[in-house]
């Protein structure tokens, strides 16, 4: 990633999932003396994020950043939570096996 990518992409995560306009981005992103000299400089960086698939686009041609797809099923456990789980036999995934009152035969 090139810095006007950088810049881009650090714009862009200020306005989380809101599409922006290029306009918008290459007055902003890069400052308003590079604006001045350059009013579209963004627009090669922002074909390029967006065949490596870093912002994606809607109908009007404006840009976000790709949102990263979470696991809804995934629940975060502490690392030490993790390791006295672990030293019990316990699997940390959220998976706890069923506590059975006498041996299994």
């Amino acid at each position: 990633m090139d810095s006007d990518e950088r810049d881009i992409y650090h714009y862009l995560q200020t306005w989380g999932e809101n599409f922006v306009s290029v306009k918008e981005i290459c007055r902003r992103a890069g400052g308003k003396r590079r604006f001045s000299s350059e009013p579209d400089w963004a627009r090669e960086p922002l074909s390029r994020m967006l065949e490596r698939g870093v912002v994606e686009s809607d109908v009007n041609s404006r840009y976000r950043l790709k949102p990263e797809k979470h696991d809804k099923n995934h629940k975060w456990i502490a690392p030490d939570i993790a390791k006295l789980l672990a030293e019990n036999g316990v699997e940390a995934d959220g998976n706890v096996p069923p506590v059975l009152d006498e041996p299994p035969e």
